[in-house]
């Protein structure tokens, strides 16, 4: 018996009738009696005797429904877990991120997806780049949400957006219009340090213009470098968003020479990605660039004031 037959025999097992059987397999009642002929001509016996009572299984039926209920209880599982696999229901979701995205990209987005999928668990860890290379090398993230930098070969990076970064400034400064690199060094620039993905532009920026902060102090996190700036500790120079976080504590000004960076979202090149992470990392651009937009606006408004 084909596939088709045993769902069209169990539809009249469950319902004793061929219209009923149709309506339950939402088919016409001619296409079940051809299904239920060919089965008949293939098998060389009768399923069912028509009776007062409806169709009514023949002993030969009789001893194949235990079978045909156990292999159709089968196919209703089969079909219940490709539903739940398209959904995405029971998978975990392993994130990766930057520390500056954490915050301000990550936990709009996390809200978001899980609103729209509260069955697929996300897993979200924020390090520092080389960490999060080798936990996706590891197998031990999905993808992970980086500025952008050279990746190792078995890695595949998706570009998602190209800006340039920030300075800031402490609250009461009166500068309105963009700063140079001459006169951030000249107010005690607290430095990024040199293998950061966004150190690496700021040092080569300096360089090539023979710049150097008297007594810097090198940061990791640029989160660091604006609690230091609201401390009194200087300037800084940080990514947009992290800009944007301290938008209403700091001065946040355009630096007049450009220092670019770039937003990626990074994975196994060997690894096919689920439906629920490809959910999420669309999500995630969304929101990105939702951000992004407000934090440029927010700065031109900043130099309008």
């Amino acid at each position: 018996m084909r596939l088709r037959h045993i769902e069209v025999f169990q539809a009249i097992v469950d319902t004793g009738s061929i219209s009923a059987a149709a309506r339950q397999l939402n088919v016409s009642q001619p296409n079940v009696s051809r299904v239920l002929s060919h089965a008949e001509q293939q098998l060389g016996f009768t399923l069912f005797e028509r009776g007062s009572q409806g169709m009514i299984p023949t002993l030969e039926a009789q001893r194949l429904i235990p079978e045909i209920r156990e292999l159709y209880g089968r196919l209703q599982a089969i079909s219940s877990l490709t539903e739940q696999l398209r959904r995405g229901e029971g998978q975990t979701v392993r994130v990766g991120a930057a520390h500056a995205f954490g915050q301000m990209i990550l936990a709009p987005a996390m809200v978001e997806y899980r609103r729209q999928n509260g069955f697929v668990n996300v897993d979200l860890v924020t390090e520092h780049f080389s960490t999060l290379c080798q936990n996706l090398l590891e197998d031990r993230l999905d993808f992970a949400l980086v500025f952008g930098q050279q990746v190792p070969g078995e890695l595949v990076a998706e570009p998602l957006f190209h800006s340039s970064m920030v300075a800031l400034l402490p609250a009461s400064s009166a500068l309105d219009k963009p700063v140079t690199l001459e006169w951030l060094c000249e107010n005690n620039l607290l430095m990024m340090q040199k293998e950061d993905p966004l150190g690496h532009v700021l040092h080569r920026a300096l360089k090539d213009k023979a710049l150097q902060p008297a007594n810097p102090l090198y940061i990791k996190t640029y989160s660091v470098i604006a609690d230091m700036v609201l401390a009194g500790g200087g300037v800084g120079i940080v990514d947009l968003f992290t800009g944007r976080r301290y938008a209403e504590q700091l001065r946040v000004l355009p630096i007049a020479q450009p220092l670019p960076f770039e937003v990626m979202l990074v994975s196994r090149r060997d690894r096919p990605q689920s439906q629920s992470t490809l959910q999420l990392k669309q999500v995630i651009r969304s929101k990105l660039w939702e951000l992004a937009r407000q934090c440029e606006a927010q700065i031109h408004a900043e130099q309008a004031m």
